[in-house]
């Protein structure tokens, strides 16, 4: 994991440098980009492990970059905001961001999200790769399918625009039907990790699966609310 390639995409060079300096310390790999351009062309020639984004960037913000890079690769994208409004954070999360960070912030909670960014991804392999030949290759819910070998959602025939975040939340709910799951235990379960910024991120995450999966996302019929305890998915 100590060699794995962090891309920090940071037009704050003091900043930027701090991050790299301590990445480096603990052994990553570290890659910048100081614009939204350069993090493109960084991303797609070096395809890192893991990428730190901040909202506020130069010929494209964080949130273009984000939504661009959704299109074409899975990659945890941490984001960092001076912002202290929920929209903001909530915006990056319905993008696709895996997880964000608001300025200031410590050094050790920092490099804590990375390495834990970076587990959950090795757990994640390690279980595709263990239960490959257990599981089913699609599972099947009506016209909505599941495919966890290419990590693909279609929905009748057309491939859904998922976050790795919401595929994730996604089939580990459809892998469970009809048991209720709290939120806590998501965050635990999804996320790998106890995740500093609450319970919300679950919500938006289902909030946004619904509009992909959902014929009436008003009126769910798959991903279901549980009052006062949490969410289940229905067959």
């Amino acid at each position: 994991m100590a060699s794995s390639k962090v891309l920090i995409v940071e037009d704050d060079q003091t900043l930027l440098g701090v991050l790299r300096y301590n990445l480096a310390k603990e052994g990553y790999d570290v890659l910048t980009a100081s614009d939204g351009t350069q993090a493109l062309e960084v991303a797609r020639s070096e395809k890192p492990e893991v990428i730190v984004l901040d909202i506020m960037l130069p010929k494209l913000d964080g949130f273009e970059v984000c939504r661009i890079l959704r299109r074409e690769m899975i990659v945890p994208i941490l984001m960092l905001t001076a912002k202290t409004e929920e929209i903001d954070k909530v915006v990056g999360l319905e993008l696709g961001a895996d997880d964000y960070m608001t300025k200031p912030f410590s050094v050790r909670e920092f490099l804590a999200r990375i390495r834990a960014m970076l587990r959950r991804t090795e757990m994640m392999k390690q279980e595709v790769a263990a239960n490959k030949e257990a599981q089913p290759s699609v599972v099947k819910v009506g016209s909505l399918e599941i495919d966890p070998t290419r990590h693909q959602v279609s929905l009748s025939g057309s491939v859904l625009d998922l976050s790795p975040k919401e595929f994730d939340l996604l089939a580990f709910l459809a892998s469970n039907p009809g048991r209720v799951f709290s939120r806590d235990y998501l965050l635990e379960r999804v996320w790998g990790y106890d995740y500093a910024g609450g319970t919300r991120t679950v919500d938006v995450h289902i909030r946004w699966l619904r509009q992909k999966i959902e014929v009436d996302p008003a009126h769910p019929r798959h991903l279901l609310t549980v009052r006062g305890v949490g969410y289940k998915f229905e067959g």
